[in-house]
């Protein structure tokens, strides 16, 4: 599982600043000291009053969640860790190096699990406590709000683990590297390119990671031609390989009676491997190289196209020629890599170039801003009300949705 946990922790779930001493001493008083003849209903009316009724219910939920989760979650990962321990003591970690260090990173990946895991209790009853103080210090809006940052890191937590049950797939934990490219319609499309390209960075931002705009051809009259983005954390394929196709944005006529397709982009996502990348051989002949323009402080593009598939790729965002054309051969391996997973085939070799779906010919998602504001996305079938949110990078829904469809692979230590 469980790389996710590791950056998870170092990422939103920290160490509640309170002792387990302290939480229980400070409960105690807190339940001495409540009043009991405020009833339930006034202290429901001043939160109302001043606007804290909706922060409360948040924080509530979110604390709930963690109760009816992390139990369970925190008894399976012990557990696995246990496993994982007494595999250790009865194998002989120096008949074979390499099984040895996968178990051992295996263990260490459960070890900093369980402590998230644990963290994570720490966090939601830091949560509740300070709810509760809030409440006694005449409702308290600087409490309630760092009771609710304690709720979201919280929530982030949970999210993340519960999408890594689901992302089992071969390449799933690895990086991300998420190209845009404007379609033919003109200033619409390259002006919908670059709304996509602030939309993942913003999804990024909001995750507490950072994306890297490696590549970026903008446009004369305003825009983008295409772009690369490069997701360096763990589980990024994962979570965005649901987004390869065709993103439409559609502007409509005010009876539904005519359809006006105002822009579109497509966008590709290969995984960009964080460790040792598989070692794909491919045949110096099998291969066509090309280079480009110089394109401003980096090395000469380069372009890299496999003869037997017709695939392309290209790099141009690093600063040397060598440099960009061992990034584009890495891009290609890892295309290459992808479909024939798709195709099932071992490890690229024999793909059927019929066989490779055309991105141009799959459509992802439609963005309608007339005359409603909303998001369509055909893969799932779910509609989202809000546009403005979705394009701020709000797309977990989206996301969460396209890794539910997924079909998990059974749980293995």
């Amino acid at each position: 599982m469980a790389r996710i946990a590791a950056e998870s922790v170092a990422v939103s779930v920290q160490r509640a600043p309170f002792s387990s001493n302290w939480q229980g001493s400070r409960r105690s008083k807190l339940h001495t000291q409540v009043r009991a003849s405020q009833s339930m209903d006034d202290k429901n009316k001043v939160f109302k009053e001043l606007g804290l009724f909706a922060l409360r219910k948040k924080i509530e939920d979110v604390v709930l969640q963690a109760d009816m989760l992390a139990p369970a979650a925190l008894e399976l990962e012990e557990s696995r860790r246990i496993r994982q321990e007494e595999m250790i003591q009865k194998y002989n970690l120096w008949d074979d190096v390499t099984k040895s260090n996968e178990i051992l990173v295996k263990l260490a990946d459960s070890s900093k699990v369980v402590d998230a895991l644990k963290d994570l209790t720490y966090k939601a009853e830091e949560a509740k406590l300070i709810t509760q103080l809030a409440e006694m210090d005449a409702i308290n809006y600087g409490l309630f709000k760092q009771a609710y940052n304690a709720s979201i890191d919280v929530s982030k937590f949970l999210y993340r683990y519960e999408m890594s049950k689901l992302l089992r797939g071969q390449y799933d934990m690895d990086g991300a590297c998420l190209i845009i490219k404007a379609g033919s319609a003109g200033i619409y499309s390259e002006i919908w390119a670059e709304q996509l390209l602030s939309m993942y960075n913003k999804w990024a931002e909001k995750q507490s990671y950072q994306g890297r705009v490696v590549e970026k051809y903008a446009s004369k009259n305003g825009g983008i031609k295409s772009t690369t983005i490069e997701f360096e954390f763990e589980y990024a394929y994962g979570y965005l390989s649901g987004e390869r196709g065709v993103h439409h944005m559609i502007r409509s006529s005010d009876d539904d009676s005519l359809l006006h397709e105002t822009g579109l982009a497509v966008v590709d996502v290969i995984p960009l491997f964080l460790g040792t990348a598989p070692d794909l051989q491919l045949d110096d002949g099998d291969l066509r190289i090309s280079s480009g323009e110089k394109q401003g402080r980096t090395g000469q593009a380069v372009c890299v196209q496999h003869i037997p598939t017709g695939i392309s790729v290209q790099s141009s965002g690093e600063r040397s020629h060598f440099a960009n054309r061992m990034k584009a051969l890495n891009r290609l391996k890892a295309k290459l890599l992808v479909i024939a997973m798709e195709q099932g085939i071992p490890e690229g070799g024999g793909i059927k170039r019929e066989a490779i779906a055309d991105l141009w010919k799959q459509e992802t998602r439609r963005y309608v801003f007339h005359p409603n504001r909303l998001v369509q996305d055909v893969k799932t079938g779910i509609q989202l009300p809000d546009l403005n949110s979705v394009l701020d990078g709000n797309i977990e829904p989206l996301i969460g949705a396209n890794i539910s469809m997924r079909q998990p692979s059974d749980l293995t230590l």
